[in-house]
This record gives structure tokens, C-alpha cells and sequence, in this order.
């Protein structure tokens, strides 16, 4: 994919999934990695594979909801590198379950990571992508970022701040008119292990409901997911939908404003395991 030939990338989350297959076809095109992620023996997985493909890559350990981690880290990749022209802010995690059922502090968890790793990544990068000039911002939502479901609370909260957040950046920077794009992307169901990685509320089988995931919802794999958001920032897209059920989900919603709530909950009721997350 052209575009992306000597351009300093960031990629958080890159230990497995969306994040991994970003890193490689980042790297297939001519990049150069900086890595992070929380899970060490993925993360050596993934510049394992960098390394073998060619590219200069930057491996750390880094947990985005430390905020003074982050900003030494950002400073390090920076004095490696020298500049640093992409961030790719793909760092997340899921939570099942009612928000009757779910506690607070549950709840802070997804926010901390979802929305507040997000909001790290940007803010404490943004200074060093005005200064190279082709700066780009490229910040994941979901679908559920779009439009909401029952059980997921946690996740839709974070992920349309997300899309809030990076929705006003990208005008913000038009309007002061700083060397620096924005995309907000969408991933619907997309072949990765968030679902049996997620946490779920007590008495809630997370097997089953990461086996209905896996079966009824996964539909795109990682690095078909990559090549499309990639796509996207070339063509400098503000927003990215990654599959077909991506887009019929935005449809409805726009289609039918908020009437999409009542079809959601009535299927979800009829077909899915959400209903038992009370």
C-alpha cells in the first residue's frame, strides 16, 4: 500500500489482533514501528514478525491508562526515530454485562482504557505530529461507537466518546489549520480474541458469550480490517467503517434515528445472550 514508506508509525494494542495486523502491513509498506501493549509475550510475537519483514520497530511495554508512562514513552519514540507521523490509538478492552448489573468500577475500567488511552495517546503525541508536518491522528471506536446494545454499556459509553472526541479534533485541526489529519475508525465484528479476552459480571457464562461472538458476529478478519483502515488513512477518510456489518449497522441507525434502539433490543432478545446479563 503506498503512502506510508519511511513514515514513523505508533501503534498501541499491538500485541494481537487489529493492532498486530496494523503493525505488519504498516510494516509491508514501508514503516517504521514503535509497538506497545500491555501483553509482553504478544508484543514480542508481533516485532518478532516486524523484524523478519524488514522493518526498524520499537518495542515497549506500555499501559495506556498511565498517563506519565505515556508521556516518557512518547518522548523515547520520538528521540529514537526522530519525528513521528502516525499514532494509531487501538489499545482496548470489552466488558459484559447490564449496567443494573455491572459496578462502578468496572465501568471506570473500560473508560480508562477505551477513552481515556485514547485521549493519552492523542494529546501527548498531538505536539509531535504538528511538528512533522504530516501529522495523523487515527483513533478506534467500534460500531458500537455508532449505535448501542444491551450489555454493553461500558463499551458504547467509551467508544462514542471516542468518536466525539476525535470528531472535534479533526476540526479543530482544519480550523487552526495544523499539518495534522484525523480519522476515527469503526470496526464491526471483526476475527480477533476481545471477546474471550473480556470481563464479564458475576453470573454472566463469558464463554458463551464470546463462542456466539466468535460464531454469529466475527465476520472480517485482523488483517482484512488493517488493510481497510489503512485504505482510509491514505485517502484521509475522517471515518472508517471496517465491514459490511459495520455499514448496515450505521444505516439503521441513520435510517432510523433513534427507532434502531427497539429493532436491537427485540433481536438481541429473541437471538442473542445479552438478555441474560441482567
Amino acid at each position: 500500500m503506498k503512502g506510508f514508506t519511511d513514515k514513523v508509525a505508533v501503534v498501541t494494542g499491538a500485541g494481537s489482533g487489529i493492532g498486530r495486523a496494523l503493525a505488519i502491513e504498516l510494516a509491508r509498506s514501508g514503516a517504521k514501528l514503535a509497538i506497545s501493549d500491555v501483553d509482553t509475550e504478544g508484543l514480542a510475537a508481533t516485532e518478532e514478525r516486524l523484524t523478519t519483514l524488514g522493518a526498524p520497530v520499537k518495542a515497549d511495554r506500555l499501559d495506556v491508562t498511565e498517563r506519565e508512562a505515556f508521556e516518557r514513552y512518547a518522548d523515547a519514540v520520538k528521540d529514537h526515530y526522530g519525528t513521528v507521523n502516525q499514532v494509531y490509538n487501538n489499545a482496548g478492552i470489552s466488558f459484559m454485562g447490564s449496567i443494573e448489573a455491572s459496578g462502578f468500577k468496572d465501568i471506570e475500567r473500560v473508560m480508562d482504557v477505551d477513552y481515556w488511552g485514547v485521549v493519552n495517546g492523542t494529546k501527548i503525541f498531538l505536539p509531535h505530529l504538528i511538528a512533522s508536518g504530516d501529522g495523523h491522528v487515527i483513533n478506534v471506536s467500534s460500531v458500537f461507537g455508532l449505535l448501542a446494545v444491551p450489555g454493553q454499556g461500558a463499551y458504547n459509553a467509551a467508544k462514542f466518546a471516542v468518536r466525539g472526541f476525535t470528531e472535534a479534533l479533526r476540526q479543530e485541526m482544519l480550523v487552526a489549520g495544523h499539518p495534522v489529519k484525523v480519522t476515527c475508525v469503526h470496526p464491526g465484528g471483526i476475527k480477533t480474541a476481545i471477546a474471550r479476552n473480556a470481563a464479564a459480571v458475576e453470573g454472566v457464562d463469558q464463554e458463551e458469550l464470546a463462542n456466539f461472538f466468535d460464531k454469529k458476529l466475527a465476520s472480517t478478519s485482523a488483517r482484512k480490517a488493517a488493510l481497510v483502515i489503512l485504505d482510509g488513512v491514505r485517502k484521509n477518510k475522517a471515518r472508517v467503517l471496517v465491514g459490511y456489518d459495520a455499514k448496515a449497522l450505521d444505516l439503521l441507525a441513520r435510517v432510523t434515528g433513534s427507532g434502531y434502539q427497539r429493532v436491537v433490543a427485540a433481536v438481541t432478545s429473541r437471538q442473542g445472550p445479552t438478555s441474560k446479563m441482567a
